[in-house]
């Protein structure tokens, strides 16, 4: 069934709500909506963000677990031309108040679970006209389906595709997040590239259990609306909701922890993942021992390994199933894989900015129509980060072979992935350098073999001062999200320095990861 091409997110939503109205689009828990149902429920929320003020250039805001009410947000809210800001709901009160704020959202759509939160940190968000709960706990009511039964549906229409769709949040090289604008064009450029590898139609489902926060999470679940594939979304990505989602599922995405925690379930885990067809994996890198006893274990399944970023609205490089398998090429079981449909990759030499040889080292640069249109407030960073024509500066370190499989090797910036979530070492030492006992800080990414990476914070004491590991992480999760906490914390005399003074990071890293492939 050929669809016409969309302007909008939402355009293929209406049409298939016009050929399939009473086909299965969105499960969740024991809810269940068709293609026609899925849309009349977003005409209404179109119609209620209308009655309240929301339009082109406005932004709302949701807090909150994974909910359809998440989804709906962003198909209705991006359709009127508004942009919708997720928040991560792992970060601290100090994190969702900066994120919120940076926003500049009108409306906040919370989960109850959070809106204690929320009403904590309400005097500091000025921007914010209204509050609308989204489910009930703890005291808190659910208002947002009075909210859609009161209102008078409205067409989703009133946007253009360079319009922001999405403002998703990247932890910051400068210790303060920046919130990622991904347009209306960029969203379907990035799902016309994904739908030839995921390879899902309207007879497959799609799990969708990463966090909405996430690129690896909202993004699919726009592509499946593009294709039409019906989503069983889930609230969290912990056992207790995956193996009741994973029923009839066809297709999944996960980060590498997550069949890590599948594979140690032993048989239990296996079982949930036997009847899945394509198990697809990214945002950081698969441990080689999880890999081995991945393709093992579901031998069955076609294994997908996807490379991007949030600026780049999700995945843009691909490594399908028979480079997993290929026995003449063993090492492509550690690459990225090849650029997808509509993206150009090539390595650059970040010094004389000059492309480079195949074989050769260098940054990793991105061009196509998913590059973002920019950082939401901060040209500088926008300006830093995409060049002139249009090359997106990943901060990756890598090569390209001689048939174009890229493989990543290292980090230029002073990123960490841990389990799939971005932390920026500047992020942390921020707030670690206001801990009274400690005099220097230096945060870094050393292997872990369930979550890629793991954060270690190393520190030398004031004088005088005796530093206590435990509560060097305590004081940290205090104060950011857990994630971002360092797991463990070294205690030197003094940190390691070049001629000028700055810190050597790559020599404090360097027995962690002595005798690897790759330094990520």
């Amino acid at each position: 069934m050929t669809a016409p091409a969309p302007r909008l997110i939402s355009d293929r939503l209406v049409h298939w709500a016009t050929e399939l109205p009473d086909s299965p689009a969105l499960r969740f828990g024991g809810q269940n909506w068709t293609w026609g149902q899925w849309n009349d429920r977003l005409e209404r929320l179109a119609g209620a963000l209308g009655g309240l003020g929301i339009g082109r250039g406005t932004v709302v805001a949701t807090y909150d677990k994974n909910s359809p009410a998440c989804l709906d947000v962003t198909m209705a809210a991006s359709a009127v031309g508004a942009a919708h800001a997720i928040a991560n709901w792992r970060l601290s009160p100090e994190e969702v108040t900066y994120v919120l704020a940076d926003s500049g959202a009108e409306i906040v759509f919370v989960g109850a679970e959070f809106a204690k939160v929320l009403e904590s940190i309400r005097g500091s968000l000025p921007a914010v006209r209204e509050v609308v709960v989204v489910g009930s706990d703890g005291g808190f009511e659910d208002q947002y389906e009075a909210l859609l039964a009161g209102a008078d549906p409205t067409p989703l229409a009133g946007a253009e595709p360079s319009d922001p769709a999405l403002i998703l949040y990247t932890s910051g090289t400068t210790g303060f997040p920046k919130g990622a604008m991904l347009t209306h064009a960029n969203l379907n450029a990035h799902s016309a590239g994904l739908d030839p590898v995921f390879n899902t139609s309207h007879e497959d489902r799609y799990l969708l259990a990463m966090p909405l926060f996430h690129v690896g999470g909202t993004c699919p679940g726009v592509m499946c609306v593009y294709v039409g594939t019906p989503i069983t979304l889930t609230r969290e990505a912990t056992p207790e909701h995956l193996f009741p989602g994973l029923v009839g599922a066809t297709h999944a995405f996960f980060v590498p922890a997550i069949f890590a925690a599948l594979l140690q379930a032993g048989e239990v885990g296996r079982n949930a993942l036997a009847t899945v067809k394509l198990l697809s994996y990214g945002a950081a890198p698969m441990p080689a021992p999880v890999m081995r006893g991945s393709l093992e274990a579901w031998p069955n399944a076609r294994f997908l390994q996807v490379y991007g970023m949030t600026e780049l609205a999700g995945a843009v490089v691909a490594l399908e199933d028979e480079a997993h398998r290929d026995p003449a090429h063993p090492e492509r079981l550690s690459a990225a894989g090849r650029a997808m449909l509509g993206s150009e990759v090539q390595i650059v030499d970040p010094s004389t900015l000059e492309p480079v040889a195949a074989g050769t080292s260098g940054e990793v640069w991105i061009r196509g129509g998913t590059v973002m249109a920019g950082y939401l407030n901060k040209p500088e960073a926008t300006a830093e980060a995409i060049t002139a024509d249009g090359w997106m500066r990943t901060g990756d370190v890598g090569h390209l072979d001689s048939e174009s499989f890229l493989f990543i090797s290292d980090r230029v910036k002073d990123m960490i992935i841990t389990g799939g979530e971005n932390v920026y070492s500047p992020e942390v030492e921020r707030v670690l350098s206001e801990h009274p006992d400690l005099l220097e800080v230096a945060v870094i990414g050393v292997p872990d073999d369930r979550w890629g990476e793991s954060v270690k914070a190393v520190v030398v004491a004031k004088p005088g001062a005796t530093v206590d590991p435990d509560a060097v992480i305590a004081y940290a999760r205090e104060r950011l999200a857990h994630f971002k906490a360092p797991r463990t914390v070294d205690v030197l005399d003094e940190l390691p320095r070049n001629g000028t003074g700055k810190i050597l990071k790559t020599v404090l890293r360097k027995p962690y990861w002595e005798g690897r492939d790759r330094q990520v």
